[in-house]
């Protein structure tokens, strides 16, 4: 596939920025500016003050002396990047990659995009329109190469699209600056006369390199297609993602499902023949204004079951609000695992009923919460707290078994919390205890049986554990901790039995 990549240059991001959340600037002269050495130097421009000639790099004092009524903010350090990573997610509906380029830029890997527009110019004017109906002065540049690409849209004469193959003719009548060299460099160059990058183009490199450096022959050879170039994307690419544009924007719910079903058929297509099945899912819809819906779902165990996932979506897809209208819809798919053939046959039969208890499971998570059911295993540990950890999967197995020598409550508080209690003689059990505000009389009581604190992982006092049932019927699971002839102990409730 030929590549292809987009530079997008907003001429002037911060103040563009400043003039969308203040309007009545718009037709006012303004600047940003941080200090520097001891001066206020300025750091960002809106037109109206670029027009007047005053621009980046020069002193506050200065440009006040060439227009008194400009008006001065304060510089956000490090708000260039935070609005570059946004709009670079927003750009994401164009292309998967799509990387920040500071301070002023965006870079766009759009190899195999552009027909879903109908073509590299449709596709490029989409983009100018929208960032541009944002607020945004946008000029942009496609070409093969990122640096190429990058040179047309800052220093482009007549067109913006340069055909494939074609970066010889669009960069040889070019600045040296174009290459994205540093300015030493490229004032060195247009000392010796040579203003254009065609006069230095055909050069032998030896010479180049001896005389310029070997960041020139780098550049040079990054824009001309004969050196290799890395796109870093804003978002890292999911291994398992499907999309689908939308001529059209979608409004209607029977459309958004539609776009899902086509989704989730293409993804459980590709992880079939990869053995493979999803655990968790996301499906995001990106509106024409510019706000992403989301709804995510998770499984139980490896599925590519698409009438099961779509299932546990539709539960959700209410969530989505279309609002204008949908372009683009995603899915994709950030944990999978594997799930052979032979597995999902051998679930598909009636008689194992494995399978079906992972779906409930799925479709009552859905409804409820994914972080409200849980499975269990038993732990190695004497402590009762340490005495249980949380399953990651249907499938983990036990390293141990539960213990069932001794009584244990049906509820276990993940921390035992005070009570008061009154005890007729040392080492007997309570007679009275009051938990929560309510007094409970004890009627009977089995114990104490003596849990020691796990010295290799903290050091404390032993704990000596009843079982007591109050006059009401209801049992609980007391300790004490320590003994009286140490101090006067404390007493917990731990658990309820049923």
């Amino acid at each position: 596939m030929q590549k292809r990549f987009v530079s997008i240059w907003f001429r002037h991001l911060l103040t563009d920025w400043f003039t969308r959340r203040r309007p009545e600037l718009r037709d006012v002269p303004f600047v940003f500016a941080a200090p520097e050495r001891g001066r206020m130097i300025i750091k960002a421009v809106n037109p109206v003050a670029a027009a007047n000639g005053i621009h980046i790099g020069m002193v506050v004092a200065d440009s006040r002396a060439i227009l008194p009524e400009v008006q001065v903010f304060n510089s956000q350090q490090g708000k260039d990047i935070t609005l570059l990573s946004a709009l670079a997610e927003w750009c994401i509906r164009y292309t998967p990659i799509v990387a920040i380029d500071p301070p002023d830029g965006l870079i766009l890997d759009v190899s195999g995009c552009a027909h879903l527009w109908g073509g590299e110019r449709p596709y490029l004017r989409d983009m100018v329109t929208r960032l541009s109906a944002f607020g945004y002065q946008v000029r942009p540049g496609m070409a093969d190469t990122v640096g190429c690409a990058w040179a047309i849209a800052r220093f482009g004469r007549l067109k913006l699209i340069v055909d494939a193959g074609g970066q010889v003719e669009a960069l040889q009548h070019l600045p040296p600056v174009a290459l994205r060299l540093e300015n030493g460099i490229a004032e060195k160059l247009e000392k010796l006369g040579l203003t254009e990058i065609g006069s230095f183009m055909n050069m032998p490199r030896a010479a180049l390199r001896r005389r310029f450096g070997e960041n020139l022959l780098l550049r040079l050879d990054q824009a001309l297609g004969q050196g290799i170039e890395y796109v870093q994307p804003i978002k890292p690419i999911e291994s398992y993602q499907e999309r689908l544009p939308s001529l059209e924007p979608i409004k209607t719910a029977p459309g958004i499902e539609h776009a899902l079903r086509t989704l989730m058929e293409k993804l459980c297509k590709r992880l079939s023949t990869e053995e493979k099945g999803l655990r968790k899912a996301v499906f995001k819809c990106y509106r024409i204004d510019g706000n992403i819906q989301a709804i995510d779902i998770g499984t139980a165990r490896p599925s590519r079951n698409v009438a099961h996932l779509l299932k546990l979506f539709e539960i959700k897809i209410c969530q989505i609000k279309p609002a204008l209208g949908i372009e683009l819809f995603v899915l994709e798919a950030p944990v999978v695992e594997l799930l052979s053939s032979s597995q999902e046959a051998i679930w598909n039969f009636s008689y194992n009923r494995e399978m079906e208890i992972a779906e409930l499971l799925d479709r009552i998570a859905v409804k409820v919460g994914m972080n409200t059911i849980h499975r269990y295993l038993p732990d190695e540990h004497h402590w009762p707290e340490r005495s249980y950890k949380l399953a990651t999967s249907l499938q983990e197995e036990a390293t141990t078994t539960w213990r069932d020598d001794l009584p244990r409550p049906v509820h276990l508080l993940p921390n035992p919390e005070l009570i008061e209690v009154t005890v007729a003689m040392p080492d007997y059990p309570p007679m009275l205890f009051k938990y929560k505000g309510n007094l409970h009389r004890v009627q009977k009581a089995d114990g104490p049986e003596r849990i020691e604190q796990e010295w290799w992982i903290e050091q404390g006092l032993y704990r000596d554990y009843y079982c007591i049932e109050d006059d009401k019927g209801e049992r609980y699971w007391l300790f004490r901790l320590g003994h009286y002839q140490h101090a006067e102990p404390k007493w917990f409730i731990h658990g309820f039995f049923a």
